[in-house]
């Protein structure tokens, strides 16, 4: 007998599939960038490394600055993932705080958190929704995201006119071709 029950493995199936479902449904990867642009933001000021006996500071008087804009970026991944009718607002309040982090957060956390910033606030910006819904998994009985199957082309009434042979009359003026 299995340790894993199948109800479980039905209920992990579910739980993909509607996570995937709500993120196709917003800016979901614009909402991650923003987030982790937040990240070494806050974390960098305020950490305190060392080389053996050496220690360094990164702090700068505008510390407070820093962790402003930290947890503005990730209120604002958060908005993109939860008012994605919102996100052209979000996406270039981060482009613009990440451009702010650059003098006030030791250059935007060393470039990494203003990349992951810009990337992120740009990316929601020009996210749009699709149009057509997809298909609840349930519905159709396919995973979503997978190709659809090949279908046979329709015939549509027209019929395909095929090109005249050589030597015969091409429609303009009313002349032949001579071979």
């Amino acid at each position: 007998m299995s340790a894993e029950s199948p109800g479980a493995r039905e209920r992990i199936s579910h739980w993909r599939q509607s996570f995937r479902l709500w993120r196709w449904q917003r800016p979901f990867w614009a909402g991650l960038l923003t987030l982790l642009g937040g990240v070494p933001i806050i974390w960098i000021p305020y950490a305190d490394p060392s080389l053996s006996q050496l220690s360094f500071r990164l702090a700068t008087t505008t510390g407070s600055g820093s962790l402003i804009i930290g947890v503005l970026l990730f209120v604002l991944g958060l908005t993109m993932w939860f008012q994605p009718h919102s996100r052209v607002f979000s996406g270039v309040a981060a482009i613009l705080l990440a451009l702010v982090s650059l003098v006030v957060s030791n250059l935007g956390g060393l470039f990494v958190g203003f990349l992951l910033a810009m990337v992120g606030g740009a990316m929601a910006v020009s996210w749009v929704q699709s149009k057509e819904r997809p298909a609840e998994p349930a519905e159709t009985g396919e995973v979503p995201g997978d190709p659809a199957p090949e279908e046979a082309p329709q015939e549509v009434g027209l019929s395909i006119v095929e090109p005249a042979p050589a030597g015969a009359d091409d429609g303009q003026n009313g002349a032949h071709r001579d071979a």
